[in-house]
């Protein structure tokens, strides 16, 4: 189990005091250690006259850095002279034989070793051979990265400027060329091609988004991949709530929505489901919503107050896209096709599905989509359709056809129609499986047999069979704990994921620490030497400063819900390696929101999502199960990730930090290891991405 940061020591050393005390005295040092950051830059002129304005610049500085140590950080100068180089690549190929030689002597020599310890001493054995392991592969990795050469190691190139917003894996026009077409061509396909390594830029004009929750209603226009022209079309409903003033867009809860208001819209909803208001959704169960199609989050921002935590899901779309501007509001998202491929979510993983004007066509490939609906909604749950296909008054043969198979086929999944006005229809999912076998033979889709009803469904193919019926976690929404007591799993709850109540328990203990611990250390860092931007009030430390939030190893979602715990006003996005344990279950049973995502492949967003990420154990994980990727490749997504002076804390054992801190010297990024305790193999890494952006062309 992760245990409690010891606060005050940072960096190699151990300064005595608490970190106010170190704090103070780093601050007398900055204009010292700014000069040398400045001589020691490397970036073009162009980029020199830029300002950094980095919270982190008083603590990262390093003074007695040397030639010496920035090979130790993984940075190596290279020598024109060629005598010199074959000398190095000589006597690179001697440290290498020299390893291998020692490696194999040492494994001999404890294999015999071993042969002759107690049972007592082979626990101490075990241990003290695991760090010498993860010690091993950290050295390996190192000498792997100086025998490629010098140009290995110059600092990392920026992509160019048509990757401002390029999302690997979703290249449409190279899915066309590839013959890929009917909806496929929105699906993700990664390739060798899809990785980047390289520094993406942030646009010419990219300014810090506006802290939640004025962020939430107001963006910076250039922040997005969208035009002017577009915001002020009129040929989208979606659209026409955008309000254009000078450089931002404005987002109102009164703008047109299915021709009223959002909130008359969410109030609408409510009552068709038998509520009094949506004020009411969190007490009849329902707290995590999908919204497919989700027209720039207004629905979610709305319900966000209520307590109803709301993922959006839309297509990649170049320009003008829905995920990408829901993330500038600080809103759940992320991209999602399912045009042949299921989502990355286990079955039965939320309380409500939502979808309004989302372009799907429901009543073509025999309601296979409908069937993926079914297979992520919890029992209970509520399927919400808005079309014009549900108009009553203006419905064409078409139209009227499409509604007919969408209505029966509703009915074969042995959903209940609530209620229909207008142009939106509401379905109940049965809390009870007795309608399955009730149905008449040949009538709708067959249960899933055992093997195509996984709970690891990581862009399996779509299935034409009702799932999640064979699942433990077939509990109705009605029957569950409401938000908030759903964070806190019963015993009961606990057993059919296979967790121990105590274990359970220990972990929220210990995350609750470990995230006042963080705070504790980032606070100083960010409120001490951040510059106040023009317009701003004293920020109120020091909830506010993040809204986004990436756990890439999320285990239980214990780091989500101290968060909460602490009254952060953020929202987390829950992340279960494929190479690691399948807890996504369990986290999304606890109300968070989270996705399956394999790290050797891009993370389904777009560049600029986050304000912070967060790994535990991470490295490890990713090492120890031997992935066709390198970390160096796994840093590289975490920067297109992340915002301009975004933050990265990650905890994981030294040999893999010390590693890890080399690569961050090759993206530029400010970073500190910090100790956590001397009887602790752990530490932390704590970063800071700088504010580099394109620059406008003046030719």
């Amino acid at each position: 189990m992760s245990r409690p940061l010891h606060r005050g020591v940072l960096g190699g050393g151990r300064p005595s005091g608490n970190i106010q005390d170190y704090v103070e005295d780093s601050q007398k040092k900055v204009k010292t250690d700014k000069e040398d950051l400045d001589k020691s830059s490397k970036l073009p002129s162009d980029y020199a006259s830029l300002s950094l304005r980095n919270p982190f610049q008083f603590l990262f500085s390093d003074n007695s850095s040397s030639k010496q140590d920035t090979i130790e950080n993984g940075i190596l100068v290279s020598d024109p002279l060629t005598s010199i180089r074959n000398r190095h690549m000589l006597t690179l190929l001697f440290l290498k034989v020299t390893l291998v030689a020692i490696v194999i002597l040492g494994l001999s020599m404890s294999f015999l070793w071993t042969i002759s310890l107690t049972t007592t001493s082979k626990g101490q054995m075990i241990r003290g051979y695991r760090r010498l392991q993860e010690q091993l592969v950290s050295d390996l990795w190192d000498i792997g990265e100086l025998s490629l050469g010098s140009t290995k190691f110059k600092e990392s190139e920026f992509c160019s400027l048509e990757s401002e917003n390029f999302v690997p894996c979703f290249n449409i026009t190279e899915n066309l060329e590839m013959g890929f077409t009917e909806g496929k061509e929105y699906d993700r396909h990664c390739g060798p091609m899809s990785k980047q390594n390289c520094l993406i830029l942030a646009p010419p004009k990219y300014k810090i988004p506006h802290r939640w929750p004025t962020g939430r209603d107001v963006i910076w226009i250039d922040n997005v991949k969208i035009t002017a022209q577009e915001v002020l079309s009129s040929g989208s409903l979606t659209k026409r709530m955008m309000m254009l003033d000078e450089d931002q867009i404005s987002f109102s809860f009164a703008s047109s929505m299915v021709d009223d208001n959002i909130e008359d819209y969410s109030h609408q909803i409510a009552e068709m489901i038998g509520l009094r208001n949506e004020s009411y959704l969190v007490q009849a169960g329902v707290r995590s919503v999908l919204d497919i199609g989700c027209g720039y989050g207004s629905l979610g921002a709305h319900l966000f107050p209520k307590q109803v935590l709301t993922m959006c899901i839309a297509n990649y779309e170049a320009s003008g896209s829905q995920v990408e501007i829901a993330l500038e509001r600080g809103l759940p998202a992320m991209i999602g096709s399912f045009a042949s491929k299921q989502l990355p979510f286990p079955s039965l993983s939320f309380d409500m599905i939502h979808t309004a004007w989302d372009g799907v066509e429901w009543d073509k490939k025999d309601g296979v989509h409908l069937i993926e609906v079914d297979r992520v909604l919890r029992p209970g749950g509520y399927f919400v359709w808005t079309s014009a296909y549900a108009n009553t008054q203006a419905r064409d043969k078409q139209n009227l056809k499409r509604w007919d198979f969408v209505r029966n086929f509703a009915k074969d999944l042995c959903w209940d129609l609530l209620s229909q006005q207008d142009k939106t229809v509401v379905w109940k999912k049965p809390s009870k499986k007795t309608c399955y076998a009730s149905r008449k033979h040949g009538s709708g889709p067959l249960i899933c047999k055992e093997g195509h009803d996984v709970e690891l469904p990581y862009y399996h193919p779509l299935e034409s069979c009702i799932g999640g019926t064979r699942s433990h976690r077939w509990i109705p929404i009605e029957e569950r704990s409401t938000w908030p007591s759903r964070a806190s799993l019963t015993s009961k709850e606990l057993s059919v994921h296979g967790v121990l109540a105590d274990d359970f328990m220990e972990d929220n203990l210990n995350w609750r620490s470990l995230v006042r611990d963080y705070w504790s250390l980032l606070s100083p860092l960010i409120f001490s030497d951040h510059p106040k931007r023009p317009g701003d009030e004293d920020p109120i430390p020091p909830y506010n400063m993040v809204r986004n939030v990436l756990d890439m190893n999320a285990h239980f979602g214990g780091f989500n819900s101290a968060l909460l715990d602490a009254k952060k006003s953020v929202w987390v996005m829950n992340v279960v390696p494929t190479t690691g344990v399948n807890h996504l279950p369990l986290v999304l049973d606890r109300g968070f929101v989270g996705v399956l995502h394999d790290w050797c492949e891009a993370f389904p967003s777009y560049p600029r999502s986050y304000d912070m990420v967060h790994a535990d154990g991470l490295l490890s994980l990713e090492t120890n199960k031997q992935s066709r990727c390198s970390l160096l490749d796994l840093f590289f997504e975490i920067d297109r990730l992340l915002r301009p002076e975004g933050w990265v804390i990650l905890r994981d054992t030294s040999a893999l930090i010390e590693s890890a801190r080399g690569i961050t010297a090759k993206l530029k990024w400010e970073a500190r290891v910090v100790e956590i305790d001397s009887n602790n193999d752990e530490k932390l890494l704590v970063c800071q991405k700088p504010f580099l952006r394109s620059q406008i062309n003046t030719i």
